[in-house]
C-alpha cells in the first residue's frame, strides 16, 4: 500500500498524505477507533470526512479521487438534513427487534470488539440483524450523537440502546442478557416458518433474478411458465437452513419446492408433474 500511496501523492499534488504508526500514537488510534492496519482517514478543513479500513487499493484510489475533485469541504448540514438523518437513524435502530451496529458483518467482522459481540450473541442464540457502519460514514458518525455513545459496536433492542461490548459482557455475567434480547427460534421451528412463508416456496441456489445452479435455473423457468406467484430462499446464504432442511424434509438435494408447507419435491418431480398436466393444480393447492 506504500507504493499505492506514493503514486496517489504524485497524481494528486494538492492533497497531503501523512503516514503514522498506530502504536506510536495510541491517542490518535483511540480517538478515531483504529482497530485494523492499515486504516486511511480523510480530512478536509481539519474535519474528518471519510475512513477506509484495510488494504483495499481500488477503493482507496476511488476515495482519494472523489475527495480530491470535490473542491472545498462541503457546507455544514442544514437543520433539515440533520432531521432527515435522525429519522433515518430511528428507522435503522428499529429495523429489527435486536439491531447490532458493527464493523463488518456477522460473517466477516472487521474489528475484534465486533467479533466478540457476535460470538456472544450467537452463543446465547439471540436473533439479531446488523448494520455495517464501515459502509456508511454518515450513519457511523451520526449514531454516536444520536445514542450519545462514542464507540462501536452498539446493540439496540426495540430501538433502545443497550450498550457496547463491555455492557453486553456484564449482562452476560449477570445472566440478564437472555431476558433482554429476543431468542432465535429453534431450527425446526424456523424451517417450519420458512416453508410456510408463502403458499409456494422454492428453496434454491440463488434467487429469482439469478439462479446459481442449472437445476435451480430449470425449475425457475418451469414455475415462471405457470404464472403462479411464489417466493424463493437462497440456501447458499444460510448454511444452517441448507443442511437442516435436508433432514427436515428427508430430501437430500436442491432445489426443493413446497406448497402450503408440504414438500412437493425437486426438479425431476416438478418435471413429471408438468408433463402429466398436474403441476398447476398442485401449485394451486388443489391436489
Amino acid at each position: 500500500m506504500n507504493d499505492v500511496m506514493a503514486e496517489l501523492a504524485k497524481e494528486h499534488s494538492q492533497v497531503s498524505f501523512v503516514k503514522l504508526e498506530a502504536e506510536a500514537v495510541p491517542e490518535v488510534s483511540e480517538k478515531y477507533e483504529i482497530c485494523s492496519v492499515p486504516t486511511f482517514l480523510f480530512f478536509k478543513n481539519s474535519q474528518k470526512i471519510d475512513q477506509l479500513d484495510g488494504a483495499h487499493a481500488p477503493e482507496l484510489t476511488k476515495k482519494v479521487q472523489r475527495h480530491a475533485s470535490s473542491g472545498s469541504f462541503p457546507p455544514s448540514a442544514s437543520d433539515h438534513h440533520k432531521e432527515d438523518l435522525r429519522l433515518r437513524l430511528k428507522k435503522l435502530t428499529h429495523a429489527a427487534p435486536c439491531m447490532l451496529f458493527m464493523k463488518g458483518t456477522p460473517q466477516e467482522p472487521r474489528c475484534g470488539f465486533s467479533k466478540q459481540m457476535v460470538e456472544i450473541l450467537h452463543k446465547h442464540n439471540i436473533q439479531f440483524s446488523s448494520f455495517d457502519i464501515l459502509s456508511d460514514e454518515e450513519v457511523r458518525q451520526g449514531l454516536k450523537t444520536y445514542s450519545n455513545w462514542p464507540t462501536y459496536p452498539q446493540l439496540y433492542v426495540s430501538g433502545e440502546l443497550i450498550g457496547g461490548l463491555d455492557i453486553i459482557k456484564e449482562l452476560e455475567a449477570s445472566e440478564e442478557l437472555d431476558t433482554i434480547c429476543p431468542k432465535a427460534p429453534k431450527l425446526e421451528e424456523r424451517l417450519k416458518m420458512l416453508t410456510n412463508k408463502a403458499s409456494v416456496m422454492l428453496f434454491m441456489k440463488g434467487n429469482k433474478q439469478e439462479a446459481k445452479c442449472g437445476f435451480s435455473k430449470q425449475i425457475l423457468e418451469i414455475l415462471n411458465g405457470t404464472g403462479v406467484e411464489y417466493e424463493t430462499f437462497d440456501i447458499l446464504e444460510d448454511e444452517e437452513v441448507r443442511q437442516g432442511l435436508k433432514t427436515f424434509s428427508n430430501w437430500p438435494t436442491y432445489p426443493q419446492l413446497y406448497v402450503k408447507g408440504e414438500l412437493v419435491g425437486g426438479l425431476d418431480i416438478v418435471k413429471e408433474l408438468k408433463e402429466n398436466g398436474e403441476l398447476l393444480p398442485v401449485l394451486r393447492g388443489e391436489n
